[in-house]
């Protein structure tokens, strides 16, 4: 395993996120999660449960991998960005002070054996990076057993570590927030620079990646923008990577109305100049929900809801007009 520490003079610095953080003796970093207790970084909520649910994959949302079947969701608590529009803010921004270990690793696996059409575990609802030791122990086991893993991420972690943990997870959807640095530093309290390395970093893997930008009204809905960061993604990470733009509804500290619909579209319309595959998330339009084999035009995957409707593929994903691999995981079963 990589090293998570080093010390730091009279301190233990952290080398698990950008952050570096520098932790006196009984101090957690800014995740809230990992405190130096003399010798090591303890990650507190190992095997604290925050969430525990079966979801369609495409909740996550992972449209391209394995459409139309479930997965075993686990969350914890505790984040190493501050985003003041948090969706999971009750979870994300927020320790009990009491941290009780009720669910095994055993159950979990068991669980996840268990339940029809799911095809393994994936770490969410807060952020799964600050909870490395479990997240790692948990997929090994879950990999042994012929599950895949998935990572729901703000991707706001060090080479090292990403490196490591693209050993044992198959799939990621990485939130890039905005393309823009100062959204990142006044929104999240972290850097954008980052989060793009990780995404080249996983793009190069071969690992199956989505993306998903929260369109909030003023702050990250500029259409050149829009333009710039699509780009990017097509030249960078290759444009048949799945981009999901989600509507914004207000929580947390923010106040601002919820996305326009129009906005929306617009952004929608801007990123499918550059992209095979963009999606509408949080909405209520009939726009960006279906997925069409961007070759030939040909609609292969209807979706209502979490309701999903396969057609015109082949048993490897293939689009059976043109011959295009639309989906690399996949399968009716």
């Amino acid at each position: 395993m990589v090293p998570l520490f080093k010390r730091s003079y009279d301190k233990l610095e952290c080398l698990l996120c950008p952050h570096f953080c520098k932790l006196a003796y009984g101090k957690t970093g800014i995740c809230g999660v990992r405190k130096n207790t003399g010798e090591k970084i303890e990650l507190l909520t190992y095997g604290v449960i925050s969430g525990y649910s079966l979801d369609p994959v495409e909740k996550k949302p992972l449209y391209h991998f394995f459409p139309g079947h479930n997965i075993l969701s686990i969350g914890s608590y505790g984040c190493n960005m501050k985003c003041d529009f948090c969706q999971n803010f009750h979870i994300s921004q927020k320790v009990p002070d009491s941290l009780v270990p009720e669910v095994t690793i055993n159950k979990i696996i068991k669980d996840a054996l268990s339940v029809e059409k799911n095809i393994g575990i994936a770490f969410t609802y807060n952020e799964p990076i600050i909870s490395f030791e479990y997240m790692r122990d948990v997929a090994k086991i879950a990999k042994k057993e012929g599950l895949y893993t998935v990572m729901v991420s703000n991707g706001y972690v060090n080479i090292e570590p990403l490196n490591e943990i693209m050993e044992f997870i198959d799939a990621f959807n990485i939130d890039l927030k905005a393309f823009n640095a100062s959204f990142y530093r006044k929104l999240t309290g972290a850097e954008l620079e980052p989060v793009k390395n990780s995404l080249k970093q996983i793009a190069m893997s071969q690992k199956h990646l989505e993306i998903t930008t929260l369109i909030i009204p003023g702050k990250n809905d500029d259409e050149k923008e829009m333009e710039l960061q699509s780009a990017w993604i097509a030249r960078e990470l290759g444009r048949n990577i799945p981009f999901h733009l989600s509507r914004y509804f207000p929580t947390y500290k923010r106040d601002d109305p919820p996305t326009p619909e129009g906005s929306l579209k617009k952004l929608f319309d801007i990123a499918s100049g550059n992209l095979d595959y963009v999606y509408l998330g949080n909405s209520h339009s009939n726009t960006g929900q279906n997925t069409k084999c961007p070759w030939c035009g040909t609609e292969v995957t209807i979706r209502s809801g979490y309701n999903i409707r396969l057609l015109n593929l082949d048993e490897e994903g293939k689009c059976t007009c043109c011959g295009n691999l639309v989906y690399r995981n996949f399968t009716f079963s």
